[in-house]
C-alpha cells in the first residue's frame, strides 16, 4: 500500500467538501436508506475517487456521502467491498483508511447476516461483541504495515465497550430487540452447506456473513472505536435448511433497517 494513493483519495474528497467528519458509517447489503437521513449531502461516486475500488455487487450503490447526521459531520459508505468480488483485503479496507485520514473518530458498521444461533430470528438485529475471522487472510499482512500503525494489533476487545453499552441502553429504552453475539466472517460468495453451519455453531458463532471483519481489523489498527450491528436476514438451521432467496434477504434487511437507523442516530447524539 502506498501513502501517496491514500493522500490523493483524501485530497479529492476534501476538495469536494468532505470537511472533518466525526463519524464514519459502512452500510451493508440492503441497508442503504440511512444515507437518505443525511442533511446537506455531498456525494462522491467510487469511480470518481482516485485509487478507490469499484463496487461490483448490484445491490451495493457505490458512493461516499458526506453531511450532517444527528448534529454531527458524518461520512457514509453506501456500498462496501468484499473479498469475494476479487479484491484483496487491502482494497476491501481501503475506504476505512481514507475515512480515518478525513478525520473520523468513531466507526459504525452494519451488515446482513445469517443466524447460526437458532434462538435468534430473521428480522432481528445482533450487536457484534466478538468475531471469528474465517477469510483466510489479514488486511495487515503487507510489507510496510508498520508505517501505518503497530504490526501486531491487539484484538482482545475489537468492538468498543462504551458504544456497545450505550446502544444496548438505547435499544432497551426504545423497546427494540437487540441480540448480542459472535459474528463469523467467511469468504463467500456461495452460502454455507449444512455441514458448514454445524461447524460454525461448534466454533461458537451466533451469525455468519461475508464482510465486516477485515474492516474491523483495520479500524483497530488505526485505533478507531467501532460498533457493528448485523441484521439477521435468514435462519441457518442445518436440520431444516431451505434454499435462500437473495431478494428475500434484501427485503428483510430493508424492513429491519428503520430500527437500525434509529439506534445509530440515537448513539451518534451521545458521542
Amino acid at each position: 500500500m502506498r501513502k501517496k494513493e491514500l493522500d490523493e483519495s483524501t485530497a479529492y474528497l476534501k476538495n469536494k467538501g468532505f470537511d472533518a467528519p466525526e463519524i464514519g458509517i459502512v452500510l451493508g447489503t440492503g441497508l442503504g436508506k440511512l444515507a437518505e437521513e443525511i442533511e446537506g449531502p455531498i456525494e462522491a461516486h467510487y469511480n470518481q475517487i482516485p485509487f478507490f475500488p469499484l463496487a461490483t455487487v448490484e445491490f451495493h450503490t457505490g458512493k461516499l456521502i458526506y453531511g450532517t447526521l444527528s448534529g454531527k459531520k458524518t461520512v457514509v459508505m453506501q456500498g462496501r467491498f468484499h473479498f469475494y468480488e476479487g479484491y484483496d483485503l487491502l482494497d476491501v479496507t481501503y475506504p476505512i483508511r481514507v475515512m480515518h485520514q478525513l478525520g473520523i473518530k468513531n466507526l459504525f458498521i452494519s451488515n446482513a447476516a445469517g443466524a447460526i444461533n437458532l434462538d435468534y430470528k430473521k428480522g432481528e438485529m445482533m450487536l457484534i461483541e466478538d468475531h471469528i475471522n474465517l477469510q483466510g487472510g489479514s488486511p495487515l499482512a503487507f510489507k510496510n504495515v508498520a508505517e501505518y500503525g503497530d504490526r501486531f494489533v491487539d484484538m482482545a476487545e475489537p468492538y468498543d465497550v462504551n458504544m456497545r453499552n450505550k446502544i444496548s441502553a438505547i435499544a432497551k429504552r426504545e423497546n427494540i430487540a437487540l441480540q448480542k453475539g459472535v459474528y463469523a466472517s467467511v469468504i463467500g460468495p456461495q452460502l454455507e452447506t449444512k455441514a458448514e453451519y454445524r461447524m460454525l455453531k461448534i466454533l461458537g458463532a451466533d451469525a455468519v456473513g461475508m464482510s465486516t471483519v477485515p474492516e474491523v481489523i483495520v479500524a483497530n489498527h488505526l485505533r478507531l472505536p467501532i460498533i457493528a450491528v448485523s441484521v439477521l436476514t435468514d435462519e441457518c438451521d442445518p436440520n431444516n435448511l431451505k434454499a435462500v432467496d437473495i431478494q428475500e434477504i434484501i427485503e428483510i434487511a430493508g424492513n429491519t433497517e428503520p430500527k437500525m437507523i434509529k439506534l445509530f442516530k440515537e448513539l451518534i447524539k451521545q458521542l
